[in-house]
């Protein structure tokens, strides 16, 4: 399978999860939601911000990158948002209101990109002000299991609070093979 087969299931299923996440996490108030549960960041709701901030950091790197890349336009044109560590963050609703475009930024630019741009080298410069030179593939795929790394955290927070997800799998995606 190719990197864009396998990118495009990777941002359809990171859409599904995202959309779950924040529909079990609505079923907590906003004060639980910042409640230190002593999880990495903190609480469920700094966690869910993390998330948002490393991604727009990350896609903002690919859109310096890619500039030919048009689904990267919206991200081009939005403000960076400070990576969160500790419980601050905006509020739920407005977190989740941005959450959604995000997510529409990476299948948009799944498909959009191709095998050769990600094969591409992606020069960047981090936080701490280190510069890198990695290939943009390896790259996203840290991306994405950076996201599946943390919802699994958010997961087991709700979790602990009463609150089932529902199926996480990535193979509830994964397309049956024809029979043959």
């Amino acid at each position: 399978m190719s990197l864009k087969a396998d990118f495009e299931l990777m941002a359809q299923y990171n859409q599904r999860m995202n959309t779950r996440l924040y529909a079990a996490a609505a079923a907590l108030d906003e004060a639980e939601l910042r409640a230190d549960r002593g999880a990495f960041f903190g609480s469920i709701l700094a966690t869910l911000a993390h998330i948002h901030a490393a991604d727009m950091h990350w896609l903002k790197r690919f859109a310096a990158a890619m500039p030919d890349v048009a689904a990267l336009d919206a991200v081009r044109a939005a403000p960076l948002p400070p990576l969160v560590r500790g419980i601050v963050s905006p509020d739920f609703a407005t977190l989740r209101m941005e959450r959604e475009p995000l997510d529409a930024v990476f299948v948009a630019f799944t498909r959009e990109a191709t095998d050769a741009l990600y094969a591409q080298p992606l020069d960047y410069t981090n936080t701490a002000g280190e510069t890198h030179c990695k290939r943009a593939g390896l790259v996203l795929r840290h991306v994405f299991n950076h996201q599946t790394h943390h919802r699994g955290q958010i997961t087991t927070l709700l979790s602990q609070r009463g609150i089932d997800v529902g199926v996480t799998d990535l193979s509830a995606l994964i397309p049956e093979c024809a029979a043959g």
